[in-house]
This record gives C-alpha cells, structure tokens and sequence, in this order.
C-alpha cells in the first residue's frame, strides 16, 4: 500500500510540475506586423468604407448566361476541386493537432513460453521445481505516455497546424476568385467577337456594294481595271478577317468550356456585348479592407502565423522535455494465476526529464533557421498587401480612362462612319475616286472593332477590380 501511495504521490507531483512548465512558453504570441497603408488608393478615390467585394458574385453578374457559366465552374472545374481536396487533407491534420494533447495509449497482450538447456543457469534453476523444464510467461498491461507542454511546443505545433489549414482555405477562396474572373473574362471576350463579326459581315456587304458600283463604273469607263482589283481586294480581306473571327471564336468557346468542367462544344449567347453597360461609379474602399478580405493575402499572414509557430517549437526544441509513462496490467508465469487479482497485478509510473547535449548545435540551428523563415515570411506578407494595393490602383486608374478612351472611340466611329456615306455618294457622282472610298471603309471598319475591344477591355476591368477587392471570396 505504501508503495503504490508513493506512486499515486510521484504522479501528481509530476502533473503539477509538468502543468507549471507549461506556463511558460517560450515562443511570441503572433502579432501582426506594422502595414503602413495609405489612407485611398490614389487622387481619384476617397476614403469609402463601403465597395463592390461586399456584393456576392451572382449578383455583381446581370447577365444570366455567364451567371449559368459561372455556376457550371465553381461546381465542376477541376483546378477549384484539387484545391477543395486539399482543403479536406488540412482539416484532417486539424483533427490530429487537437489530439496532441492527450496521451499516448497502448493495450498489449503476450503469451511466452521456452525451454532452456537444462545445461543454463535458467534451466539449472527451473530444475529445482519438480515437474518443470520450461518457462511460461503471461501478461497483459495497458500503457500511457504524455508528453507535458513545456514551453508551449504543444501548442504551437496546433497553432501551426491550423495556420497552415486556413492557409490552404484561403488558397483555394483564391482559386475561386480567380476562376470567376477567367469566365467572366473569357465570355466577355466570345460577346467581342460576336460583335467584330458583326461589324465584319456588315463591312463585307458594304464592300461587296462598293465593288459591284465599281464594275458598273468600269464598264462604263469611268474607272481603271485598278479601281474594281482594289476594291476587289479589300473584300477579300475582309471575308479573310471573317473566317480569322470564327476561329477565334471557336477557340474562346472551348476555353470557356475547359473553364466550367466541360468538353469543348458551341455556347450560345444571348446577349450583345452593347447590351452590357460598366457602372458610373465603382467604389473601392479603402486599402486596409484587402488584409482582411482578399483571399491572396490572408493566405500569405496564414503562412506568416505558422512560420511564427514553427519558431516557437524549434526553440522549445532548445529546452528540456518531460515525459511521463504509466503501465499496469496482470502478470504471472501460469495461465491458470493470469487473472488472480490482486496477486498478478503490476504498475509502474516513470517520469523523465531530457536535455538534449550533443544535438544543442543542430537544433539552436534550426531555430535560427526558423527566425530567419519567419522574417521571409514577414516580408512575403507585406509584398502581398503592397502588390494587392497596386492592382487595385492600377485597375482604378484604367476604368477612368478606358472610360474616356470609349468616348472618344465611338465619337471617331460616328465621324468615319458619315465619312464612308458621303465618300460613297461622292464616289457614285464621280466627285471621289476609288481610293477615298477605299480608305473611308478601311478606317470605319478599324474604329469600330477597336470600340469593341474598348468596351470588351471596360467590363473585364471592372471585373478585374471586383476580383483585386477580394469579390467572389464569400462562401455560398
């Protein structure tokens, strides 16, 4: 009885010790690092709290089509589902950190027999009991061992474990900000190429007229065999531009395609790209929202919080550890004695304490190493936010002038467009020669496509500010 008080006595001590070791954590407690942000993004803003990331994406979209392709995407592209595996792996190695804590358990059950040489000290010594010439050993016993948080290793190691899950959480949030901007970028860019190859077919009528009144001219004298091969030419490279068109249009539809998880095939649109109107106003906030709402940059402080605990733990390395294992079990030499209680009964309570000698260089290095990947760590956060908040500036900077490069595009659309009816009217009453009719038709044709791809490069930059902002990141 006395032996087994002192046990019971040997185990509080150590919990209580263990438990006082444990209060004292040698690794920081994270903090976030000092950002010096700017009050607005650039002249043009003003400090607005309020910005387009709020709106979930389904509503950002007005045009039911991409809203379709969109959803298609985020159900089935396979880039966005590897990164909700992994998502799924982290969560696992959550559930393993939470058990840390805990102890050790094994159950373990043996049945040994032998038979010594009766020549041995052993089998010398079984001789002496009659009837015997062999060894029989049984036992069963249930053993624990628990490392106590000296230091806050324990701790830290869950710190770092969790970190790095809501690292890959924000990873794949990436992802899917990503994947929505590449779809809502790539239809915009299949409704351009509709309309370049409206503006084409259109232009390829026009040129088809202009080269019949050419013929009609020549037969008449009134024009060279050079005027009807130039006007000829030009609608050839006007049906040439067409068949260009329909193949790009058939390479961005398959990319839409591979985008929402699905073999290539046509897509029907149903909206013209002049039907979809970019907002007056976008408003952006302030640049201090993107640490907390873009998806990028809370990955890279995630990364940062685990790079501080992995410091923690390669110090606590540096310190002593206390062990504490426990056994306890029946034991006896015959089977019939194995469960004769409390004869067959054992117990053993050991406690120890290791500092490590030899391995201090090896392991003060790693710690080191440690502080140095923490301070890299640190910088890639700071170059997340300063690159989050150029790319916001940068897009803000182009919506306002994509704005103004719209306007004044269309306006030059307009004038080369009464240019090419007055150089045709001028043309039929002999007033204009061929190559003003020519040239009228060849600069309408090039203002109008690249009002296309202004309007195209307007709502991918809205969209694009949308994404920078940290927009399409909220769950369902």
């Amino acid at each position: 009885m006395n032996i087994r008080r002192n046990q019971y006595k040997l185990i509080i001590l150590l919990f209580f010790v263990s438990l006082t070791w444990a209060a004292c954590r040698v690794g920081r407690e994270y903090q976030r690092p000092a950002l010096e942000l700017p009050a607005h993004y650039n002249r043009e803003t003003t400090a607005d709290t309020s910005d387009i990331a709020q709106i979930k994406w389904d509503a950002f979209f007005k045009d039911t089509t991409l809203v379709r392709l969109i959803g298609e995407g985020l159900r089935h592209n396979y880039d966005l589902q590897i990164a909700l595996k992994k998502i799924e792996a982290a969560q696992q190695q959550v559930k393993q950190a939470k058990l840390l804590w805990l102890p050790g358990m094994d159950l373990q059950v043996s049945a040994q027999t032998s038979r010594p040489s009766d020549k041995s000290l052993t089998g010398a010594s079984i001789g002496n009991f009659p009837g015997t010439n062999h060894i029989e050993d049984y036992s069963a016993a249930l053993s624990l061992s628990w490392e106590a948080d000296i230091w806050g290793k324990i701790r830290s190691q869950k710190e770092a474990t969790v970190a790095s899950y809501l690292q890959t959480a924000d990873v794949a949030r990436a992802v899917r900000t990503r994947l929505i901007t590449d779809i809502a970028r790539s239809y915009y860019n299949l409704l351009m190429l509709d309309e370049q190859m409206s503006i084409s077919q259109e232009n390829l009528a026009l040129r088809d007229s202009t080269l019949q009144l050419t013929r009609l001219l020549k037969q008449a004298g009134q024009v060279t065999t050079l005027a009807m091969q130039q006007a000829e030419a030009q609608k050839q490279f006007t049906a040439g531009f067409i068949h260009q068109l329909q193949m790009d249009i058939s390479l961005q539809e398959h990319a839409l395609n591979i985008l929402t998880g699905e073999m290539p095939d046509t897509i029907a649109t149903k909206t013209q790209l002049s039907q979809l109107a970019v907002p007056d106003t976008l408003s952006a906030g302030v640049p201090a929202t993107l640490v907390s709402r873009r998806p990028d940059v809370r990955a890279s402080e995630m990364a940062l919080v685990a790079a501080n605990a992995r410091t923690g733990i390669a110090k606590a390395d540096l310190y002593p550890s206390l062990d504490i294992t426990a056994s306890g079990g029946v034991n006896a030499f015959k089977a019939s004695d194995w469960f004769n209680v409390p004869a067959a009964l054992f117990g053993l309570v050991a406690g120890t304490v290791a500092q490590p000698i030899f391995r201090h260089r090896q392991l003060k290095t790693n710690w080191e190493v440690a502080k140095i990947q923490q301070e890299e760590a640190v910088l890639a956060f700071r170059q997340a936010v300063l690159n989050a908040v150029g790319e916001v500036s940068d897009v803000l900077v182009q919506i306002k002038q994509l704005k103004e490069e719209q306007a004044i595009t269309a306006n030059r659309v307009h004038t080369l467009q009464q240019a090419v009816s007055n150089a045709q009217l001028l043309f039929k009453s002999g007033m204009a020669n061929y190559l003003e009719v020519i040239t009228a038709q060849q600069n309408a044709l090039e203002a109008e496509l690249s009002l296309a791809d202004v309007k195209r490069q307007r709502l991918t930059a809205a969209v694009e500010l949308y994404r920078s902002l940290g927009g399409g990141s909220q769950a369902e």
